[in-house]
């Protein structure tokens, strides 16, 4: 169907996105988690009068500036990418992408950046409680601005609130509010803005028990620490709750994803739960030279089956069933799925054509397909795979999608374990005595940015090729370009990029080292 597409060009267009995405998210979750911190402290402060706290609030405000200024960067150029390397996507939903991204900047961006600089430079000149009203605005305007963002993801997960336009090939807009406030996206909302308050919140952990080893700023560290962790280990327990939340949509909603991030290729009732397994890079079916068998496994015998559809005996299909069908469980094969796609494009050029050779019998025919229910249900649901001729395309990274999956889920379980142990010890006032404690603070800073990005590298990697589910996969989304113009910016912007993380990096450090600051910069 799309035979002249450049796949190279698909590859690169990714590449770049993922690239820009991926930086963009080392700077987001501080910034959505620490606002939140900032404001907690700044109430306190405002509540007890104690100068000590807003000594404290200032110095993780100024964190705070570095990390934003630098995501806000890099935000931009993402936007910018949708224009310029997946114009055929922003054509297509256009009408729906738009609409929470038009938002975005309007409501969202536009609050938090007037408030911000009554934050950092209303000290002394506003009062302290419209001062404290600004934080947390800032607060909440930063995790607006994250809503509609993943409620434009959502909906690429899970397209619901639109129909399709024949006469202008187009989605289009028909329920906002079932786009906002789809279970998908309010679980994406709920479980992302959760993950960047724990990161933060470990972020406050770790740097206060560097003072604290230094024997430094010991009132201030043991505070930030106190804060830090109980609003982490309350956000970490929500979080595994809105992650198992996600994962149970995703067996109905992306069951190749499901299947991928379980490693099952072989449908089973009664499927165990692989907690645990180093996966296999050679086939074990010289039938079927996709699937894949474990080197070694930690299994739970019938969980998966349990979580997936509450039922201990429960079908759960595999890679395989999805791809070759399995008319037992009612699972349609790949290639009859990619038959249907094509004959729905086969007959929105035969309207087009019509329309062109102005037979408006054989044109309102056709038209009229494209709003019979039966039509939609049969035949256009399918519409996404006939732009693909092979159906093996349909199988993500099932090991990169599997291991970041597993990473992600052990780590969300150690942060409970981490925030529960720092808690303890403030509370036996024995903290500054555990050394090892505070050195494994330390070694705990970068890991929920792991978490982070191997969540979404379960989000996006597992549902190829898909950039809309079954609607639209990435090569016919992708911009008319050449291919060495993607990858000459392709590697501009990991220069930039690198050298923007660099520099927050070397600036925050230097930040942290000077430490608080009592009142009149001293």
């Amino acid at each position: 169907m799309l035979e002249n597409v450049d796949l190279s060009l698909v590859d690169w267009s990714r590449g770049q996105f993922a690239l820009t995405a991926m930086y963009h998210w080392l700077f987001v979750p501080l910034t959505l988690g620490l606002s939140f911190l900032m404001a907690i402290m700044e109430s306190i402060y405002v509540r007890t009068g104690d100068p000590r706290w807003k000594k404290l609030t200032k110095f993780w405000m100024t964190l705070f500036g570095i990390n934003f200024a630098i995501g806000v960067a890099t935000g931009i150029i993402l936007e910018f990418e949708f224009g310029t390397n997946w114009s055929q996507y922003s054509w297509f939903v256009g009408d729906i992408f738009g609409a929470p991204l038009a938002v975005e900047g309007i409501m969202a961006f536009f609050m938090e950046s007037t408030f911000i600089a009554v934050m950092f430079f209303g000290w002394n000149k506003v009062s302290k409680k419209f001062h404290l009203v600004s934080t947390w605005l800032v607060a909440v305007g930063a995790n607006l601005s994250a809503l509609w963002i993943l409620v434009a993801n959502a909906w690429m997960q899970s397209p619901v609130g639109t129909q399709f336009n024949p006469d202008a090939a187009r989605n289009e807009m028909i329920n906002f509010w079932e786009v906002l406030f789809s279970p998908v996206a309010i679980n994406k909302f709920l479980h992302t803005i959760s993950s960047g308050f724990v990161l933060a919140s470990i972020f406050v952990v770790g740097i206060s028990a560097w003072f604290l080893l230094k024997n430094r700023e010991t009132w201030f560290a043991k505070r930030s620490i106190l804060i830090a962790s109980v609003f982490g280990l309350l956000t970490s327990v929500f979080v595994v709750f809105t992650g198992d939340t996600s994962t149970r949509q995703i067996v109905h909603l992306q069951p190749m994803k499901f299947a991928a991030i379980e490693g099952l290729y072989k449908g089973q009732e009664g499927a165990g739960l692989v907690a645990f397994g180093f996966m296999s890079s050679s086939s074990s079916d010289p039938d079927d030279e996709n699937i894949k068998d474990f080197h070694f496994t930690i299994e739970i015998p019938n969980l998966l089956s349990y979580m997936a559809y509450g039922s201990w005996d429960a079908f759960v299909p595999g890679i395989t069933d999805l791809v070759n069908g399995n008319p037992e469980q009612g699972i349609m094969a790949a290639s009859e799925k990619i038959e249907r796609g094509k004959i729905v494009i086969s007959d929105l050029r035969a309207m087009k054509d019509a329309k062109k050779n102005q037979d408006l019998a054989a044109y309102e025919s056709y038209k009229a397909k494209f709003y019979d229910p039966q039509y939609k249900e049969d035949y256009f649901r399918y519409f996404g795979y006939g732009y693909l001729n092979d159906v093996n395309s349909l199988i993500p990274n099932v090991p990169l999608t599997f291991y970041s999956f597993h990473v992600m889920v052990g780590l969300g379980f150690y942060f409970i374990l981490f925030f529960f142990l720092a808690l303890l010890f403030l509370y036996r006032d024995v903290l500054v005595k555990r050394k090892w404690f505070l050195k494994l603070a330390l070694f705990t800073l970068p890991l929920p940015y792991i978490a982070g990005q191997t969540g979404w590298i379960v989000a996006e990697v597992g549902r190829q090729p898909w950039v809309i589910q079954d609607l639209m996969p990435a090569v016919a989304a992708v911009s008319n370009i050449d291919a060495s113009a993607v990858q000459v910016t392709f590697w501009l912007f990991a220069l930039v990029f690198t050298a923007l993380a660099i520099a927050e990096v070397s600036i925050m450090v230097k930040q942290i080292k000077i430490g608080p600051k009592e009142e009149g910069g001293k």
